[in-house]
């Protein structure tokens, strides 16, 4: 059984092919897609196959797939482009008849009102048609994303946000990687989307908390407008693109976006998901 991680030298597909290599997978059996071989020179030296494939190329990501059964398709961090550069990945994987693909979508995908859904749904969908067998992972948030709470925690005490009394079902990244290396090597799993979902799930006062526990001091969240926070993202240096994406995904996860009550997490990698304080701490 032949492995391929796409991004692999991105934060969560690394994180997948440690928990491959964790689980017993042998390195040259794992084949690492990525853009620059340069910085994959880590990779490498563990034993893995490096295969070059820019998302854009199709023949350069058929060629990559060539003899690999098993694909976890990290989705791509190319907002607006994502759906393109699943589309070839998907095409690619068929030409080169790939068996299984594990995909990394968005929780709550089905009703979820962020501006990331879209493209996650047309890549589901696409999956659905591709006569692959596969498994929809939708992850949830990272607590990572809070980092952010450490820095403003430590220069003012403050946490910003503007999605008012929302729950967050967040975990580290490392959990969702470790649940995709576990549906890669286990069967049983095809056809199955799995809502990943951290627990407990905290509001951002609760956030604020745990940011508080890693810096040593007391921060306390501050819920703004979406103009505000947006105004605000950019005082700490955000382009104002970014800055406004951000601020704009705060009213769907005031609505819910980012909460759940499933186990699916929990469940597959059979232990708790990682505390937000632990994942800021690291």
């Amino acid at each position: 059984m032949n492995f391929a991680v796409t991004g692999a030298t991105g934060h969560l597909g690394g994180f997948v092919i440690d928990y491959l290599l964790e689980r017993g997978v042998a390195p040259e059996v794992i084949t690492a897609i990525v853009r620059d071989d340069q910085k994959a020179a880590d990779l490498a030296a563990r034993g893995l196959t490096i295969r070059v494939a820019d998302y854009e190329n199709k023949e350069a990501l058929t060629k990559a797939l060539e003899d690999v059964d098993r694909l976890v398709l990290v989705s791509s961090s190319e907002v607006g482009k994502r759906f393109a550069q699943h589309s070839n990945i998907i095409e690619a994987a068929q030409a080169a008849g790939v068996s299984f693909i594990a995909y990394t979508s968005l929780l709550n995908l089905d009703t979820s009102e962020l501006g990331l859904a879209p493209e996650h749904r047309d890549t589901e969908k696409l999956l659905a048609e591709s006569g692959i067998d596969h498994t929809i992972l939708r992850n949830g948030w990272y607590w990572e994303n809070y980092a952010s709470a450490l820095d403003s925690g430590r220069a003012a005490g403050k946490f910003f946000g503007a999605a008012g009394a929302a729950k967050v079902s967040g975990a580290a990244r490392r959990d969702y990687a470790e649940a995709a290396a576990v549906v890669a090597t286990t069967d049983g799993h095809a056809g199955k989307v799995y809502e990943l979902a951290g627990s407990p799930s905290l509001t951002y006062q609760e956030i604020a908390d745990a940011a508080g526990q890693v810096i040593g001091s007391e921060v306390t969240y501050v819920d703004q407008s979406v103009e505000e926070y947006r105004a605000t993202l950019e005082s700490f240096g955000l382009p104002t693109e970014a800055a406004a994406a951000f601020a704009g995904m705060e009213p769907a996860i005031e609505n819910g976006a980012l909460y759940s009550e499933s186990t699916d997490l929990q469940d597959l990698i059979g232990r708790p998901s990682t505390s937000a304080a632990d994942a800021l701490s690291a």
